[in-house]
């Protein structure tokens, strides 16, 4: 299986390519920025996008959506955010945004598969109202794809529109931490961390 991660623009969004070897297809995770970087990671390893899946609509995530021909999925609660600069947060940027590539619907706990890889969808409602994680159930069950709800350390901030601070501790502690202590997040931004060490070490959790 092949795991790259891409750190693209300004904000820093880790941008994820999942695949299941050299010279196959490829799901591209949060590709917020800089295609040229996400187009050469795949060029590395002679891959061809597949789909592009966004862990939620805000504007560091989903800049390059329209940048590789394939279709986007999304939760259901965060498709407006596609449409929608004041909510995606791009009219901020003197840029408005707004998606025209295909958008497939997502809901919890639908699977995303391609090849041997598959993906769950949790939501996690709180940072957006469509957030979600995507937890690989194939060929391994260790990682965890957390978007802006779950980092090392921290978790989502909650002063955009729609956000809610109260239902993304919940989300977090009712839907994440009893799915294994072993488990290596993989979040949005920052670095890596397990699932036990946001339990013990993370002040928002305490």
């Amino acid at each position: 299986m092949i795991l790259e991660t891409v750190s693209v623009g300004a904000m820093q969004v880790n941008c994820y390519i999942l695949a299941s070897g050299h010279s196959s297809q490829a799901i591209i995770i949060d590709p917020g920025d800089e295609e040229h970087k996400i187009k050469k990671a795949l060029s590395q390893h002679r891959l061809r996008p597949a789909f592009i899946v966004n862990t939620h609509g805000h504007i560091d995530h989903i800049g390059c959506d329209d940048k590789f021909a394939v279709a986007v999925y999304i939760h259901r609660q965060d498709k407006v955010l596609l449409d929608n600069p004041a909510l995606n947060l791009s009219v901020f940027f003197a840029s408005p945004f707004r998606v025209t590539s295909p958008v497939n619907i997502l809901e919890d706990r639908n699977s995303l598969k391609l090849e041997d890889i598959e993906l769950e969808v949790i939501h996690l409602p709180g940072h957006t109202p469509g957030g979600i994680a995507l937890l690989l159930k194939k060929p391994r069950q260790d990682i965890l794809f957390t978007g802006d709800s779950l980092f090392c350390q921290s978790i989502g901030r909650t002063d955009f529109p729609g956000a809610d601070g109260q239902l993304l501790l919940r989300s977090i502690k009712e839907r994440l931490l009893g799915l294994g202590d072993n488990i290596m997040i993989y979040p949005g931004h920052g670095t890596t961390s397990t699932l036990g060490e946001e339990k013990k070490n993370n002040p928002f959790l305490a």
